[in-house]
């Protein structure tokens, strides 16, 4: 996390000295100033959130303290100030406490005094900042609870996620568009240490070069044509937290190497800004290309590749999960039912095998898209294969063969040959799958001959 930065301004040498002295000792960032004109020009001429608390003078030769007072709240409106003042000019303290002063002291002042009230205005700005992020983040879904699976496959990719989410590593996460990755990112965040800040998300496709960087690192009043104000950026914003940066590999190779500072040095500089902020962020990013061929082609940087896939999860298709397309359509059923007010609890088993017999190129949000669809166009409760407009971009579904005559055992020795396989003769799962023990699977391998590959 990063120091709080104090701006100290008076024109008495003494107390600078001292005070910088002892707020040094404290682990606080500290700037002096002998003058207001001085204190003024310096908040001027630097970058929003670069100072976290001002304690000034009520008396200076150059300028009145009430006018600096009033020129840095209109600077800079959220930034505290406390106002030192002697016995003779506490009615200009009060005056100052009207016009927005967090509070003042009374030279000459013990240090205890002086570290609590510091310690109390920066306390109540940080309780402010995390208020206003809160209130950002009400309405946002608790990603980890919409992850619906049945199936194997998933529940491997999902274990891993769980796994790895309690380390600070860096996470990438590859998968076709529709598969679910920002939902995976939210759920590293989540359930990891950081779940208490804040989890944002940008997805590097979506704009332009010049944008994405000042979405990402902020900017300064001045930086570029239309830049009235000073903007934060992103890492800015998820300092404590975690970034997710989808389709990363559409990323161009200037901000490829800036970013890659980011990570190594954990510092950044605003566009336009001269000075460098620090920021302590988990990195989880997305893409659905190939990133080592990007690399080999020189789209892509292998140092940030490198420094991105410290653990990569690569998540599955939809038409590689058919055991999830059934509980992923009631759970959009029910989300689209609700928000239509329609009483739609299900799907007839003619279009459930439509369901579970399409490839689902766009993989979940395709399927997501199809239910909100059949949901609006339902005349019943169920949902028939007339509303779901995939039955017509795929091939009939073929009647099942003729069955073949055989014995009870050769069918049973066939269903565990096959039960096996698909699990990758993991012989606990095939035997909870086939519902029988494992000591009776290790008895039925050895009595049908079936070949375990070592």
């Amino acid at each position: 996390m990063t120091q709080e930065r104090i701006l100290i301004c008076d024109d008495e040498e003494g107390i600078l000295i001292y005070l910088k002295k002892l707020l040094q000792t404290q682990g606080y960032l500290v700037e002096t100033f002998n003058a207001g004109s001085l204190l003024l020009r310096r908040l001027r001429e630097g970058d929003p959130g670069d100072a976290d608390l001002i304690l000034q003078d009520v008396r200076m030769p150059d300028l009145d303290g009430i006018s600096v007072l009033q020129e840095v709240k209109q600077l800079r409106p959220s930034l505290p100030i406390i106002i030192m003042t002697a016995f003779g000019t506490i009615d200009a303290a009060v005056e100052a406490i009207k016009l927005g002063a967090y509070d003042y002291v009374t030279k000459p002042f013990p240090k205890e005094k002086i570290l609590s009230v510091l310690k109390n205005a920066l306390e109540k700005e940080q309780l402010l900042q995390e208020n206003r992020a809160l209130k950002s983040e009400i309405g946002k879904p608790i990603l980890q609870d919409a992850i619906i699976f049945r199936s194997a496959v998933f529940q491997e990719t999902y274990d891993l996620t769980l796994q790895v989410a309690a380390s600070e590593a860096n996470i990438l996460v590859l998968g076709e568009s529709g598969t679910g990755k920002e939902l995976i990112a939210g759920a590293i965040h989540y359930n990891s240490p950081r779940r208490e800040r804040r989890f944002l998300s940008i997805n590097c496709a979506a704009l332009t070069e010049t944008l994405l960087e000042s979405q990402l690192f902020g900017h300064v009043r001045g930086a570029f044509t239309g830049a009235i104000t000073h903007q934060k950026g992103l890492l800015e914003e998820a300092d404590g937290g975690t970034l997710f940066m989808d389709e990363i590999g559409d990323m161009s190779l200037p901000i490829q190497a800036k970013l890659l500072r980011v990570i190594q040095e954990r510092d950044f500089i605003p566009v336009g800004a001269t000075r460098s902020k620090s920021a302590d962020i988990r990195f989880v990013a997305a893409t659905n290309k190939d990133l080592e061929e990007e690399v080999r082609a020189g789209r892509f940087r292998e140092d940030l590749y490198y420094r991105l896939n410290v653990i990569n999860i690569p998540l599955p298709p939809l038409r590689e999960r058919k055991d999830d397309i059934e509980p992923l359509a009631q759970h959009f059923l029910k989300k689209y039912s609700l928000k239509m007010k329609k009483e739609v609890t299900g799907v007839t088993p003619e279009a459930l095998l439509i369901l579970c017999g399409y490839d689902w190129p766009g993989n979940i949000r395709e399927l997501e898209n199809v239910m909100e669809r059949a949901v609006i166009l339902a005349r019943t409760p169920l949902v028939t294969p007339k509303e779901l407009p995939i039955w017509r971009r795929q091939q009939k579904v073929a009647p099942p063969p003729e069955p073949q005559l055989v014995s009870l055992e050769n069918m049973e020795k066939v269903h565990i040959e096959r039960t096996l396989l698909g699990t990758g003769y993991h012989k606990s799962r095939s035997a909870e799958i086939l519902g029988i023990s494992r000591k009776t699977l290790d008895r039925k391998i050895a009595e049908y001959g079936i070949a375990i590959p070592s």
